[in-house]
Parts: structure tokens; sequence; C-alpha cells
């Protein structure tokens, strides 16, 4: 384990690289958005998720790479949101209609300060003030990223002042055998009802996944076209699996607490380090939009109560 000084950013807290390893696995942590910024699996030479080689690229990260994303993660439709009577306008840095991730200064794009770090795990640390992008509430958002055997688990946890809207996710991009993009790979997702949108956004409840193109539940090519909201459970609850990804004697599964899983085929990915499609983003959170989906179980963070969410990302080399 060991961390890495990288420079001091303008308002003078520390750009750190921490390096995280265990008896089969080995990680690096950029603080600024709390990157992922490499994962590898002991005798397997890529790495399972995309990343920048300099950790200040992470300041300009338009795709939102290895990031945790929030204070709500995807999309609030119209800017707005309205908890206890009172509607709230947010930064709207989508199509200047949207909020997405939070905002234009959202938990991604934040450098998170250091808690508490091991050979095998690291604590980060951010403060969203009241206010903060429109949000009511000061938010303190803790992640800790953990790697176990050959599992790599994060675990978010969030406090408020104030009654606010809670809804963080990571933001990882998975490419398995380290080619340019993920056309040999195959996915599937524990999803039988799934939330069609337009322009990213909710046109409607949750909806059989039965003869679409996006009906995932047994492996099979990335479909292109591929950003939609899969409805795993209607609530968090226990660790359950959510999907797999399998690639060139290589296998990944996801299990996760949260209720919802946004699969994106990285079409849109375009910078001098990654190709439109150089990965599949999963991201297990709660419902989308779910401040304005009366369907969609609420993401409201009370006084006293503690958001926590656990997903797992458990790889094994498959038979040839």
């Amino acid at each position: 384990m060991s961390i890495t000084h990288i420079s001091d950013l303008p308002d003078g807290s520390p750009l750190l690289a921490i390096s995280l390893q265990s008896d089969q696995m080995q990680a690096t942590v950029v603080s600024f958005g709390a990157a992922v910024q490499s994962l590898h699996l002991q005798g397997h030479a890529p790495s399972l998720v995309l990343g920048y080689q300099d950790p200040s690229a992470y300041l300009n990260n338009p795709a939102n790479m290895g990031v945790i994303v929030g204070r709500v993660a995807n999309r609030i439709s119209g800017g707005t949101a309205t908890l206890d009577g009172q509607t709230y306008a947010l930064d709207r840095n989508e199509r200047g209609t949207t909020t997405l991730h939070g905002g234009y200064d959202g938990c991604s794009h934040r450098n998170w300060a250091l808690l508490d770090h091991g050979t095998d795990y690291v604590i980060l640390e951010q403060v969203l003030p009241d206010g903060h992008m429109g949000f009511p509430g000061c938010l303190t958002l803790q992640v800790t990223y953990r790697l176990c055997d050959t599992s790599f688990v994060v675990e978010i946890r969030a406090t408020t002042d104030a009654p606010t809207f809670c809804n963080p996710a990571p933001h990882m991009y998975f490419n398995l055998d380290g080619a340019p993009d993920i056309r040999h790979h195959r996915l599937s997702i524990a999803a039988d009802r799934m939330i069609p949108v337009k322009d990213g956004l909710p046109i409607a409840g949750p909806t059989s996944v039965d003869q679409t193109p996006f009906d995932l539940r047994t492996l099979g090519p990335v479909p292109d076209g591929l950003d939609h909201h899969f409805c795993l459970a209607k609530a968090p609850g226990p660790l359950r699996h959510a999907a797999q990804v399998n690639a060139d004697r290589l296998q990944m599964q996801v299990l996760t607490t949260e209720p919802g899983l946004q699969a994106y085929d990285g079409a849109w990915l375009a910078d001098p380090f990654h190709h439109p499609r150089a990965g599949v983003a999963l991201e297990p959170h709660r419902w989308i939009d779910a401040p304005n989906q009366p369907w969609a179980d609420q993401v409201i963070l009370a006084i006293g109560e503690v958001f926590q969410a656990k997903s797992q990302f458990v790889f094994a080399r498959s038979i040839p």
C-alpha cells in the first residue's frame, strides 16, 4: 500500500494516488472524484477498468470515468425536485434542462479527503454544503474501497444535517480483456423490467424487457444503444446478483444492495485514450429520477438516518 502526493490543487487540498494490494488484486484510487484509476487481477495484465494514466486528468473527466457520482446519480428531469412542499431548482448541467449526476460540481468533480487506509482498503470523504448545486442539506459522503480475495468492494455511507436527496453511485467502465472495445464481451443483467427512456429520462414506469433489444437475462453481446436503467428490485435489500460480464477467459459478477442498475455501452466515449464502446459502465443505484416519479422508491435522507449502499465486483477465471 502506498500514497503518492501528485500535486496541490488550487484550493490547497492534495491530489493523491492511493495504491491498494491484496494477495490476488491490486488497485489505484485517485482522490479527485474518488476515482478508481486501475484494477488488476493477479496474472491478468490489463486493467479491468478504464482509467487515465495521469491522475491530473481526472480534473477534467466529462465521462465520469471511475468516480463516485452524486449527490444524486443519474438524471433528474427538469432540474427540479420537491421535498416537504418546497421545490428546489437544481443545477441543469445536461442540455440546460436536466440535472445529471448531481450537477456540474457533483462529488465526481471534487477532491475527496483521505480518512483512513490500510494495505487493502481506503476510506475517502466528501462534504457537500447546504445549497450545493441547489440541493438542501449539508451531506457528508464516505466511500470505502476494499480488495477482498478476487473481489472489489465499494461501500458508500452518507449522513445529512437536513432532509435532502441522496443516491450516489460508483461509475466504473469495465473492459476485461484489454481490447480497444467491448465487442467480444458478453453481458447479462438479472432484471425482468427496465425504465423506458427518451434522452435518458423516463417516459413510463417499469416495463417488461420482453421482446426488446435489452432483454439481457441471458448472456449475450452488449447491445448497441445501451444506456438504460434496469429494475433489480423495488427497494434496497441484501446483496443480490445484478449482472455478469464474460470476456476472454475472465468473468465478473456484480452483486449489490441497490434496486437499480444503469448500464451504458460507452458509445459516447471520445478522448485521446478511449474509443467509443471501450468499456461498459455498470452503475448500481436507486431508481432513476426518483424525486419526480411516483412509481419510484424515494431517495430522501432525513436527519439521523444513514444512507448505506454496497456493491461487490467479483472476478474469476473462466474455463477455456
